[in-house]
């Protein structure tokens, strides 16, 4: 039994050690990888472009050759040979560093293998985690927690609660009584900022996962779309549905998702700028580090930026299945690949009887292709014979007119009536009266609203009351109508024509 508990955890850390963040902190030259990554990316540069990234390494590469660092104790070379440009590309492929488009430029970022491995010597070089009230309790607050949120009794939630309640209360009466806030010494102050900074010390990691993970899951939705062959109206349903769902479709994701509630309310994070800025005024902290200082005031912006770069992940990974759903043509493809295939196999049956240095005859135009007998003559472009004639109208200025009596309202009429309506009439004037005043040819029903419309521009008001108009249709049936009663009260006259 021991012996095979020894092949596991012996398989287990092969496998382990096989990872890019321990290979990282397990290489030969781990010091000046973690110290050169350490000092190109912070917090605030999340990303650097590739021209920058190589000059500023090379120039710490060359200052650390020029301080006597190249070799270490014993004459062992203690730095790596070769520009900065091989290194980072020797930390790409190794998976450290992530070389990416942004906008117009390629930078490059870090990995979360490489975040993790960061933080792991961060923590190893700086003041050491240790057992203190302050991380006992967040345990104990943690557990706390998963026990309220996994027992479903009521009757122990509503015990617990009351009980919490008492206790708040019994400190607010000894408040008002005493007029007295118990005070915590400054040793145990720094030690709980320590321990923030520890959880802190953590998210960059976990916010680099999450990136990773979306853009992993990019790639495998847009490597099975290639191959997919199934009909374009089910491959255009299933992948937009997970693009859309994108944050859903990983663990990480939906940790992260979860997360997000929470520190993604704006309130919630004015209130953490609020405690920190409270934290950063009190005496103790003049006992921190300068660096451990403005790691604690950065935890908002830490946080932030790291929101900010996985929303983004989730953009662009959506944006891309999108793009590809709706350019992806399974036939396309398997013609592509089809023709592929074919140069692949005409290249093997050409390679093993041919010889080195063996002159190609290049392709100098394309093979026509066999299309067989071709028609010799095409059709009479003339008809034979003229078209029919057009079909007689009968009176064309007749059906103008009739047109016409069925059309909208006749603008300029209806306001050259109101104008001598308004110029005889002394005050406001109806619009009711305006309209039953008016001839038969300008008194439809659609002549009304254009009224309305001419009274409204010109400036009208609501009496209140219904009045009641008779409107004669182009056929001469008459219509009864009730609206509103309204008088126009600018009697200017002016405004422009409506055709």
């Amino acid at each position: 039994m021991s012996d095979t508990r020894v092949e596991a955890a012996y398989a287990g850390a092969l496998a382990a050690f096989k990872n890019p963040m321990l290979d990282l902190l397990h290489g030969r030259f781990a010091p000046f990888v973690v110290a050169v990554l350490s000092v190109t990316f912070t917090s605030e540069r999340s990303s650097v472009p590739v021209t920058d990234a190589h000059a500023e390494i090379g120039d710490m590469l060359d200052r650390l050759r020029a301080t006597g660092y190249a070799e270490g104790e014993g004459g062992e070379v203690m730095l790596p040979v070769g520009t900065a440009r091989d290194l980072c590309r020797q930390w790409v492929r190794a998976g450290w560093l992530l070389r990416q488009i942004e906008g117009e430029d390629e930078v490059y970022r870090l990995s979360a293998h490489a975040v993790g491995a960061l933080e792991i010597a961060g923590r190893a070089s700086g003041s050491r985690a240790r057992v203190s009230e302050s991380r006992v309790r967040t345990l104990l607050e943690a557990v706390e927690r998963l026990a309220q949120d996994a027992d479903p009794d009521v009757l122990t939630r509503v015990a617990r609660l009351t009980e919490e309640i008492a206790e708040r209360r019994a400190e607010i009466a000894r408040l008002d009584r005493t007029g007295v806030v118990d005070t915590v010494d400054d040793d145990t102050l720094l030690e709980q900022a320590e321990n923030i900074l520890h959880l802190t010390r953590e998210l960059p990691a976990d916010f680099a996962r999450v990136v990773e993970s979306i853009r992993a899951m990019q790639r495998d939705v847009v490597t099975d779309l290639r191959q997919d062959v199934r009909p374009a109206g089910e491959v255009l349903r299933e992948y937009l549905q997970r693009g859309k769902d994108v944050m859903a479709s990983t663990p990480e994701g939906k940790a992260f998702a979860g997360a997000l509630r929470m520190i993604g309310d704006p309130r919630r994070l004015d209130d953490l700028a609020a405690n920190l800025r409270t934290v950063l005024r009190h005496r103790f902290t003049r006992e921190m580090a300068p660096p451990e200082r403005a790691e604690l005031a950065a935890v908002g912006r830490r946080i932030e930026a790291g929101v900010a770069e996985v929303l983004a992940a989730q953009q662009t990974a959506s944006h891309v299945i999108t793009t590809q759903v709706r350019t992806h043509d399974p036939a396309r493809d398997r013609q592509v690949d089809d023709l592929l295939r074919d140069v692949m196999v005409g290249l093997q049956a050409w390679m093993p009887a041919s010889r080195t240095a063996e002159p190609i005859e290049p392709l100098r135009r394309l093979p026509v292709a066999d299309l067989g007998h071709l028609r010799q003559s095409v059709s009479e472009l003339r008809p034979p014979e003229p078209p029919a004639p057009l079909a007689d109208w009968g009176d064309v200025e007749s059906a103008v007119e009739d047109t016409k009596a069925w059309g909208g309202p006749g603008y300029r009429a209806i306001e050259a009536h109101l104008d001598a309506y308004v110029a005889a009439a002394d005050g406001p004037v109806d619009i009711a009266e305006v309209f039953a005043a008016a001839p038969e040819e300008i008194r439809r029903p659609v002549d009304l609203l254009g009224l309305l419309e001419i009274a409204h521009r010109r400036g009208m008001a609501e009496t209140g009351e219904i009045s009641t108009i008779e409107a004669v249709r182009a056929d001469g049936v008459r219509r009864r109508f009730a609206f509103g009663a309204v008088k126009l009260t600018d009697d200017d006259g002016e405004g422009a024509d409506v055709e």
